[in-house]
């Protein structure tokens, strides 16, 4: 898209395209002011009160109807829906780490560990942590915990540096992404687990005691209500199927974008847009990747709600276009076909 016609989408969706060139302070800082005075950053309690309300009746819905169904085969169904119910439940976590969804720290810390915790079994307060690190520094290597390259190489470097598994791993990463995402959501769990173990404190014991509360109940209830081998199935394809979905909404954002050095150093804007894809789409679109779709404006105005993201893209756009700087954006099929494909060439350049 060019300037013009960015500028042009800005102006229809109903917001100021920019702020002049002129403006005092950095290109970040004009923007910031562009979007603060179109009110784009703030609160929407209405969305989130309606979104938060039907999440937790249709969660509900899914544990009732496995209630009802028992002992039976038709709950690898109840499965599939409770992996999609779990990763909706996520980005609501999501939204509450950032503090999209109030302006107290406290509301979204108890909304984050209802979500996270209880509801799915993840430490709000690990992964709101390592978030923060990763949009302080998106894709910047030593600095980025999502690319430290333990499961997957982002760089020639971290493959020449591994030995016998880890050096096949990384040399068929790209074939074998998607199959190890079906691990994600289990290792997410031993992951919130490890967090809370070493670490002390009130607010720790009272994520370790939601966690425990999560995951006796919903073991408990698993192999009570089906047969030893129905439990197994269902534990497999429901975690299963909630790290594949959950992974693969992430997976798009960062993945094959250009990778900042250790030392390099490049202002806020740039590392946020130039690190970051956004995924073209309709409202469904933001509906099953949760706003994630929106990258580039979640990482430039992180606290900005999910409904407005799609709001912010034209005049965000448009300012990018007039300072010539390269605004990702591609389908969403299109997005793993770069991902699988800078996987590829990364384990293969880094082969003997």
């Amino acid at each position: 898209m060019t300037a013009d016609s960015a500028v042009g989408a800005a102006r229809r969706a109903g917001v100021p395209s920019m702020l002049p060139a002129s403006g005092a302070g950095s290109d970040y800082a004009q923007l910031s002011r562009m979007v603060k005075r179109a009110g784009l950053l703030r609160r929407r309690p209405v969305y989130y009160s309606l979104k938060i309300g039907l999440n937790l009746v249709l969660l509900a819905a899914g544990w009732t109807a496995f209630a009802v169904l028992g002992r039976s085969w038709w709950q690898m169904l109840v499965a599939v829906f409770l992996a999609v119910m779990f990763t909706q439940t996520g980005f609501i976590g999501h939204d509450a780490g950032h503090r999209q969804i109030s302006g107290s720290k406290r509301v979204n810390g108890v909304i984050g560990r209802i979500h996270g915790n209880l509801l799915i079994g993840l430490s709000y307060g690990w992964w709101v942590a390592k978030h923060n690190r990763h949009h302080a520094h998106p894709n910047q290597i030593g600095r980025d915990p999502d690319i430290g390259g333990r499961a997957i190489a982002f760089t020639p470097g971290q493959v020449q540096a591994r030995r016998r598994v880890g050096a096949w791993l990384g040399r068929y990463q790209a074939w074998l992404f998607f199959p190890m995402l079906l691990l994600e959501g289990f290792h997410l769990h031993i992951a919130s687990v490890r967090a809370l173990l070493g670490h002390s404190g009130k607010v720790r014991w009272a994520e370790a005691g939601l966690l425990a509360v999560h995951i006796g109940g919903y073991l408990t209830v698993v192999f009570v209500v089906l047969s030893p081998l129905q439990a197994v199935v269902f534990l497999v394809v429901q975690q299963g199927l909630f790290g594949v979905y959950l992974g693969s909404s992430f997976a798009p954002n960062h993945k094959g974008m250009p990778v900042v050095g250790r030392n390099e150093k490049v202002d806020f804007l740039r590392r946020q847009v130039l690190t970051s894809r956004n995924i073209r789409g309709s409202v469904l679109t933001d509906l099953a990747l949760g706003g994630l779709n929106y990258q580039i404006e979640h990482h430039l105005f992180p606290s900005m709600p999910r409904p407005n993201l799609r709001h912010a893209q034209a005049p965000v756009r448009a300012f990018c276009a007039q300072r010539g700087i390269p605004y990702a954006e591609t389908g969403l099929l299109a997005s793993y076909t770069q991902v699988l494909r800078h996987l590829h060439t990364t384990g293969q350049t880094a082969s003997p």
